[in-house]
């Protein structure tokens, strides 16, 4: 797994962040294409020294468990900010803790991140080999961006959104937005607490009367998952498998 890692300025944030992009083992060997998997919270997928709380995603152990079952992603981690993280993962404001800089976010990753990844990396563009991913707060921000007309992002990975942010306003906007072509796969760890348990299964039958069904969308309660990196690398994996995986 070759990283690369470089800064890139924001214009619709007005601010610089790390962005790591992680290689397939057969990057090099040829000239094919791969998909692209734009990941939040980009320092917490595999280096324990830059990770919160050290815990990792475990990008060493489930890459090479997606190549042997033929699915092999170009992974974009991108940093997160610290202090500005909540705020630029809500794309509404809440009435407690502000925030609302969503928008400008998913704007950044469309217009800014997407156009150099596909510049300078053999990426196959299209809607369907595209994904965004996120956990907690990053999980919000994935399924507002997948959501957004446009989107370039055809399939979403969200792992223990934070739903209950800006008083769950993202219920109502996707229930008002149109549903877009593409896969999803959702999930809550069932030691999360009752409030996010309840949360994600409103989610879940938000998008199932939006008319997704088993073949296009996955949910998952993880029985005794708590809210942490540790917890959701076991889930990736196989997350990703399902949305990349073409029927």
């Amino acid at each position: 797994m070759k990283k690369d890692s470089f800064g890139i300025w924001s214009p619709q944030l007005r601010n610089r962040r790390y962005v790591d992009v992680y290689l397939p083992a057969s990057y090099a060997a040829g000239r094919r294409r791969y998909p692209v998997v734009y990941m939040q919270d980009g320092q917490n997928l595999a280096d324990p020294a830059v990770a919160f709380c050290g815990n990792t995603w475990r990008l060493d152990d489930g890459l090479p468990w997606l190549a042997a079952r033929g699915i092999e992603p170009i992974v974009v981690g991108i940093h997160n900010t610290g202090a500005e993280r909540l705020a630029e993962y809500s794309p509404f404001e809440d009435p407690k803790l502000g925030g609302g800089k969503g928008e400008r976010y998913a704007r950044f990753l469309i217009e800014t991140v997407k156009p150099r990844i596909d510049a300078n990396y053999r990426t196959r563009k299209d809607r369907a080999s595209t994904v965004i991913a996120g956990s907690s707060m990053g999980g919000l921000i994935s399924l507002y961006t997948f959501f957004r007309r446009p989107s370039p992002f055809g399939r979403a990975l969200v792992m223990s959104p934070s739903i209950w942010f800006g008083a769950g306003a993202i219920l109502p906007f996707i229930e008002r937005a149109r549903t877009p072509r593409g896969k999803l796969y959702l999930d809550v760890g069932t030691s999360e607490g009752a409030k996010t348990l309840n949360n994600a299964r409103a989610t879940n039958r938000v998008l199932r009367r939006k008319g997704y069904r088993r073949e296009n969308l996955w949910y998952l309660e993880s029985e005794g998952a708590r809210h942490s990196e540790s917890d959701w690398a076991w889930r990736w994996p196989q997350a990703l498998q399902f949305l990349l995986t073409a029927r």
